[in-house]
């Protein structure tokens, strides 16, 4: 009944959406779907005086600054090689930002001051890859990273002066540690470490002048999340799944290693995070996604703040991307599944909203294709909920369908707005997405149902989604392609060796192939965690037989789907030779595959001319294939 109500809420969606004045649906530009925004990732300067964002240049993302009031931006950076990967103001004068070399995901730490002077590149190390830390907000000059520099396998967390690069090692990485934790004064005071390969464990100290001593180990299914200090650094808001299957809201005392206050907790779904004021010192919301973004107040102005805006912007998703130190001035977005949305700065004492810009302005919103979600049942009885996006003005039987399999695997598909998805439901083809076993926010239990499933229930899950799809007359069951990137390119790779007449086309986008050379080429960062990897996704030694039969580079002799394959050469998750191994084996045997290698990028393509190239031969080898 559930799922009846779901399709007809689609076909009713259907009535109401999409069509232009005269019935007709114009065929998008390509580039419109996939050039950069115009303007996006607006942030705002401590003092709430001056916005900044990025916008192209010469074809790369690259940072401007405003001051609020004035009409004209300054160019900040002129990065013509990649796209500034993030930003944030580390104070009132200086901004930083990350960036690699052809996607080699060695992302080192730039700094600019706000006038343009003073570039310079401040973690610039051969083979070097720096995370952030802490930001430290209250210390201008200061900020904390980590970095692979000592050892590429493990992080050690480095006090560095914003302005000059000097760097303070403040603990070493015993080898275990993947994660560094402050409080709200910038002290460092907790970490995450793995013990004997599959463990997990909390490492705690009440001052920077003790050592490290855990109080918490748990197996690597069970977690407890630091989210970040109480306000008095004294115990710890977490996100936390010990001893129940959905992640909740908690404090956690680590003196006594326990939770002592249970905040919040969702039956169906995970907490996946909170929010807080920094400068009140109080606890905002909890954050958990159903089949869209939802919300768990805890503090009644923020909750006023969040419904005066939703009143003016109306149906809109909305979110806080940025505030000033006085949380006077914000930086508000919306969005939702048709719309990239628009930037919005809000004047808190003046209850003033004022647009700032549309992020996408040539996309229009009443073009776009309605995201709906859906639910149906895998051949084991479990629930199963995903999404389907049909195309604009068509009667929604028979579609040619593009089955779209999301990468992590231990991640998800949500609601919202996906350029790939608008830019196929354009071209025609309805686009399904669904969370099969293992994807995120569902509980311990729904993602533990996936460890060691690669290519076979979770692919039956993806396989069960097809087959309802065809049940429900959506797909036309003689034009389902399937393409995905990363664990969605394994996926794809796999469901042509399963299901080799389900589907009339494959996508593989940096895609898995083989089992046995994946797990020997992951970057070096990753190797702490191969045990992990070997409960999750397989041994190469005691699972030879299933990985055999789940590396699709080893069977391609199965293969008779046409196939197109898109890579990066610098690739560091999934290296060039496993879309290398599947091309030639295909290749050994006179089937004729599309490869594209762009020798400039890595685990997906970020440069837009290069977006433009893989996305137009897409539309092409589709086009040929279901159309």
């Amino acid at each position: 009944m559930k799922n009846q109500l779901i399709v007809m809420s689609m076909i009713i969606g259907l009535l109401v959406n999409g069509v232009s004045a005269s019935g007709q649906v114009r065929e998008i530009p390509l580039e419109d779907f996939f050039k950069n925004p115009e303007k996006a990732g607006y942030q705002i300067s401590p003092n709430g005086k001056y916005f900044s964002y990025l916008a192209p240049y010469e074809n790369r993302m690259n940072i401007f600054v405003q001051k609020i009031g004035r009409k004209k931006a300054d160019q900040m950076t002129f990065e013509t090689d990649r796209d500034i990967a993030g930003y944030f103001w580390a104070s009132d004068e200086r901004i930083m930002y990350l960036k690699d070399n052809g996607g080699d995901e060695n992302f080192a730490l730039y700094g600019v001051d706000r006038d343009g002077d003073n570039l310079k590149c401040l973690s610039c190390f051969e083979n070097v890859r720096t995370q952030i830390i802490d930001d430290l907000p209250e210390i201008s000059d200061y900020m904390i990273i980590g970095m692979n520099k000592r050892n590429e396998m493990v992080f050690d967390p480095y006090r560095i002066n914003i302005n000059t690069g000097e760097l303070e090692m403040l603990a070493e990485n015993p080898g275990n540690i993947q994660g560094w934790v402050t409080d709200h004064d910038g002290k460092l005071r907790a970490a995450y470490a793995i013990v004997d390969g599959v463990n997990t464990q909390i490492l705690y100290r009440d001052t920077e002048e003790e050592e490290f001593a855990p109080i918490l180990t748990t197996s690597f299914k069970e977690t407890f999340g630091l989210q970040f200090f109480t306000f008095d650094n004294k115990n710890m808001y977490g996100v936390s799944n010990l001893g129940r299957d959905k992640a909740a809201a908690v404090i956690f005392d680590p003196k006594t290693a326990e939770e002592i206050e249970v905040l919040y907790e969702n039956d169906e779904y995970d907490v996946s995070r909170l929010s807080y004021s920094r400068k009140n010192k109080k606890l905002w919301a909890a954050y958990y996604t159903s089949w869209k973004g939802e919300r768990h107040y805890f503090d009644d102005d923020f909750k006023a703040l969040l419904e005066r805006l939703e009143g003016e912007l109306g149906t809109y998703e909305i979110g806080i991307s940025d505030y000033d130190k006085e949380e006077r001035m914000f930086i508000i977005r919306t969005s939702n599944d048709r719309s990239r949305g628009s930037y919005y700065l809000y004047d808190r004492k003046k209850d003033e909203l004022e647009k700032i810009h549309d992020v996408s302005p040539w996309l229009k919103e009443e073009e776009m294709a309605v995201m709906r979600p859906i639910e149906y049942e895998a051949r084991d009885g479990l629930k199963i909920q995903g999404y389907l996006t049909l195309p604009v003005d068509v009667d929604p039987k028979n579609l040619p369908v593009i089955v779209n399999v999301h990468g992590g695997p231990w991640a998800r598909d949500v609601w919202g707005f996906n350029p790939e998805v608008q830019f196929l439901a354009n071209r025609g083809y309805a686009v399904f997405q669904t969370n099969f076993r293992g994807s995120t926010g569902y509980g311990k239990k729904f993602w533990e149902s996936s460890f060691k499933e690669w290519g076979l229930d979770m692919q039956n899950d993806i396989t069960d989604g097809v087959y309802w799809l065809i049940r429900e007359g959506f797909a036309d069951k003689d034009k389902i392609a399937i393409y995905g990137g990363s664990y969605g390119g394994y996926a794809t790779l796999q469901g042509i060796v399963v299901n080799p007449t389900l589907y009339a086309a494959a996508v593989d986008y940096v895609g898995v192939s083989n089992l046995f050379t994946f797990l020997k080429t992951i970057p070096p960062y990753w190797k702490p965690l191969l045990d992990m990897m070997y409960e999750m996704v397989g041994n190469p030694e005691q699972d030879s037989v299933q990985f055999a039969a789940t590396s699709p580079a080893l069977n391609a002799d199965k293969i008779i789907t046409p196939l197109f394959v898109a890579q990066g050469a610098n690739d560091p998750r999934v290296n060039k030779a496993e879309s290398d191994q599947i091309v030639e084996a295909l290749r050994s045997r006179g089937v004729d595959v599309e490869y594209m290698v762009k020798d400039n990028e890595g685990h997906g393509f970020r440069n837009e001319e290069n977006r433009f190239d893989f996305y137009r031969a897409m539309e092409k080898f589709l086009s040929e294939h279901i159309k």
